[in-house]
């Protein structure tokens, strides 16, 4: 879950080509399936679920305007966690962002279902998108950004070979680092 009683910063973060990275492991039971046609509704409910949007009509309509032109990438990129009983209940996306015409691969939307969570879930989908990251876009820097509010996942991506980054961005995202810095630094045992 997002903790928006801090305040909004956001955070940059790389990790650098060729690192090596383990293996996705689950839980038993627990299975990575690829984006197909109709999924966006069950994206929408996971980032609902962590407070990415305000109700999953906001975020159909982010997921149609940002995503859909592009659903043969989707197949391949976009990774969700189902659960034992059939449940669509975590995401995250390998995307790509453009930085000054130079197509960047770029982590988005890790999120998992808040009664999911501390399963090893998120740091599982990590491993899984740069595993595809490695497939399809070779070995390079993969950036993503995040939030304050979002502390926890930075001790994961942390945790998973990203740094953070003092001065440097990627895409349209405006690094704050300097202002994000007490914030994180107070909550993340691993900073």
């Amino acid at each position: 879950m997002l903790d928006k009683t801090l305040p909004y910063y956001n955070i940059i973060m790389k990790r650098r080509a060729g690192l090596p990275f383990s293996q996705p492991e689950l839980p038993e039971g627990y299975s990575f399936t690829l984006y197909s046609a109709g999924m966006e509704r069950n994206w929408a409910e996971i980032e609902t679920s962590v407070g990415e949007f305000n109700d999953k009509k906001e975020a159909l309509e982010y997921f149609r305007k940002e995503y859909l032109a592009h659903s043969e990438e989707l197949q391949k990129r976009l990774i969700v966690i189902e659960s034992p009983d059939g449940h669509y209940i975590a995401t995250i996306t390998a995307w790509w962002n453009y930085t000054n015409g130079r197509r960047d691969p770029s982590l988005h939307w890790l999120s998992v279902k808040p009664e999911f969570q501390g399963l090893g879930l998120g740091k599982a989908l990590v491993y899984k998108c740069l595993q595809i990251f490695d497939q399809i876009e070779g070995k390079k820097d993969v950036y993503l950004h995040t939030q304050t509010w979002s502390y926890k996942a930075v001790g994961l991506y942390l945790s998973t070979g990203f740094e953070l980054l003092k001065t440097e961005s990627f895409g349209h995202y405006i690094n704050e680092y300097e202002k994000a810095e007490t914030i994180i630094r107070d909550r993340i045992k691993a900073f």
